[in-house]
């Protein structure tokens, strides 16, 4: 099973709530993603007429696919509880949170799911502060080693 994640979303962001949600998706996008065949590209998330939708992201076409293939940069939507939603979209009324794709994944039924998170934007100095932590941490496990 695939696990597709958003490694520029944790540099980028500081990550306060994350959510699992479920997708909407057609066939051909089951097996692309099983395939591991997503991009988080400039991807994100919005809320629109309560409900939560994911916008450009890109997933394959299925290479085996027919005629019946999909548009990779469609918009997804994405199910959550309605109370859920209520709360994100207060959050998101407040200033600097965006509501970001984390990752998608196969739980264990097999049915694909979604983690997004809500976050707020990352200064430079916070980015720098990331990568000084992150080598901190390679030196520390190089020398137990």
């Amino acid at each position: 099973m695939a696990e597709l994640r958003n490694r520029q979303a944790y540099y980028d962001y500081f990550i306060d709530i994350k959510y699992e949600a479920g997708m909407v998706l057609l066939g051909t996008e089951v097996k692309s993603l099983r395939g591991g065949r997503a991009s988080f590209n400039d991807s994100y998330c919005l809320v629109h007429k309560g409900e939560i939708w994911v916008k450009s992201l890109h997933i394959a076409e299925y290479t085996h696919g027919t005629v019946n293939n999909h548009d990779p940069l469609r918009d997804r939507k994405l199910l959550l509880e309605k109370r859920e939603i209520r709360k994100i979209e207060a959050k998101l009324k407040e200033k600097g949170y965006t509501l970001i794709p984390l990752r998608i994944f196969f739980n264990s039924k097999s049915l694909v799911k979604m983690e997004i998170g809500l976050a707020r934007g990352k200064k430079l100095y916070d980015k720098r502060e990331s990568i000084k932590q992150k080598d901190v941490e390679k030196e520390m496990k190089r020398y137990l080693k």
